[in-house]
């Protein structure tokens, strides 16, 4: 395997998949921890999708005492989204473009490849997402934030202006706050971006009426 490729979980829905969704879990986490969501889902009537849940590597993370964990970027205070790990986000960000490259070979267009991703792996969503030079399909972005915001404007790639993004937070998460999902969500508006706000009654978590709206988000685009 490519130092490039990252090792990944796969759920095929039925054969000869068409869609592709690519889903980033959180710090501390690994592929195994939003695999048995594609089971909660209601996917009736929707062609058949490969869902890759994707292991990131492993890195020392600041706050957690330079503890080794799977992560994305390092986190270096509980300032979030204040002093980020620029060159971490990067890197990963090139490793989800191999992700999505991926897909490709395997005959999905850029156009029915979906990116997810829950808390860092949100802010991987967006960070990829924007900048990505082919539409895709939709941004699906839970209990996260939006990156190096300040970078966006330049950097971001006119391809995926009218991709769909579906932007969900919890009222009452202790981890990423969200005044902080908030903010961008209004960034991503000021720039002209079609964001779908969901706000729940639940902490750094995925809740039954999350997964009710994502179905009907996922329902929705692929029908487009």
């Amino acid at each position: 395997m490519s130092e490039h490729q990252l090792e990944a979980i796969e759920i095929e829905t039925a054969p000869d998949p068409s869609v592709s969704v690519i889903w980033l879990h959180g710090l501390g986490a690994d592929g195994n921890d939003f695999a048995p969501i594609v089971r909660e889902l209601d996917l009736n009537g929707c062609p058949a999708i490969r869902f890759v849940f994707p292991h990131a590597p492993t890195m020392p993370v600041t706050i957690n005492n330079g503890y080794v964990m799977r992560a994305w970027y390092d986190i270096i205070g509980l300032d979030i989204g204040q002093r980020e790990d620029m060159a971490g986000l990067r890197k990963s960000q090139a490793l989800v473009e191999a992700l999505i490259a991926n897909e490709k070979a395997r005959g999905v267009p850029a156009n029915r490849i979906i990116l997810a991703g829950f808390s860092q792996g949100c802010a991987m969503t967006l960070q990829t997402g924007l900048r990505h030079p082919e539409k895709l399909a939709g941004l699906l972005c839970l209990s996260g934030y939006l990156p190096l915001h300040q970078a966006v404007p330049d950097e971001r790639h006119s391809a995926n202006h009218e991709t769909p993004i579906f932007l969900a937070h919890g009222r009452s998460d202790p981890v990423v706050p969200i005044t902080l999902a908030e903010k961008s969500h209004s960034i991503l508006s000021s720039l002209g971006y079609k964001v779908e706000w969901h706000e729940y009654m639940m902490p750094h978590s995925v809740c039954k009426e999350e997964i009710d709206d994502i179905s009907a988000w996922l329902k929705r685009i692929l029908a487009e």
